[in-house]
């Protein structure tokens, strides 16, 4: 198991791809704390990586609040000695949905809510787990982007812009880290399924964008936790400050 010994971090752990993100790490021997707003979600998370066999914590956590994301580094370390893997997941755009609305008809408390939770969140995360990783001298943080950015889809101007935020954010980072041996990248998804496959109005949307892809078929959460799990990895040591589009060859850069 490649991560084995890991302790990891995963923001929005408690539904859809972040629990995927969660199982995946833990598959891979990694002890995983899942933080979401949605606490009993994070617990249940932490229920699943210890039915098969791992370790994990469900912590209620706002990404959005400095204290909230303080305690969550330091719950984990103190419960687990060391934080080495942060995946930051937690967004508004599904479990917490936007309006998908014209530009000028987006409200103004929504796209400051979007980009407090999608852009200040990582800022605020990595904040307060970076200091853990400086005195480790190594660690993996991996932003979560979107496969949307390159195509500018209409109708979620807010969260389209706030994801090219995290692109220039995780550039940033990777520079302003790589002397203390943290490496900082991104995933940008395709457009997933991360509702229930019972839900045939979400399979229609998804569906939908099956079209573009070189790959026809829908994108499941399953699909991204490979690239988690590589970045995560000691294989990605001398990567830094890239991001790897997970989309079916829909967004060819």
């Amino acid at each position: 198991m490649r991560l084995q010994g890991r302790v990891a971090i995963v923001t929005g752990g408690g539904h859809g791809i972040g629990r995927a993100y969660c199982l995946g790490l833990a598959r891979e021997g990694a002890t995983v704390a899942a933080a979401d707003i949605d606490g009993e979600a994070a617990r249940e998370t932490q229920r699943e990586i210890e039915k098969l066999g791992g370790k994990g914590l469900g912590l209620e956590t706002d990404v959005a609040s400095v204290e909230s994301t303080q305690m969550m580094a330091q719950r984990t370390q103190e419960t687990f000695g060391s934080i080495d893997i942060l995946v930051n997941n937690a967004a508004v755009f599904s479990t917490i949905p936007i309006s998908r609305v014209p530009f000028d008809q987006v409200p103004l408390d929504e796209w400051d809510r979007v980009m407090t939770v999608n852009l200040k969140g990582l800022l605020l995360s990595c904040r307060a787990v970076v200091p853990v990783m400086r005195r480790q001298k190594k660690g993996k943080i991996i932003n979560i982007s979107s496969a949307s950015i390159y195509k500018g889809t209409g109708n979620r101007i807010h969260y389209v812009t706030s994801k090219a935020g995290v692109i220039g954010f995780t550039r940033t980072l990777a520079h302003e880290l790589g002397d203390d041996g943290i490496c900082v990248n991104a995933v940008a998804p395709g457009s997933t399924l991360s509702e229930s496959p019972k839900d045939t109005s979400a399979v229609a949307f998804r569906q939908s964008a099956v079209s573009d892809r070189c790959l026809k078929r829908i994108e499941t959460p399953q699909d991204l936790v490979g690239a988690i799990l590589f970045l995560s990895s000691d294989d990605s040591d001398f990567i830094t400050g890239q991001t790897i589009v997970v989309d079916g060859g829909s967004s060819l850069i």
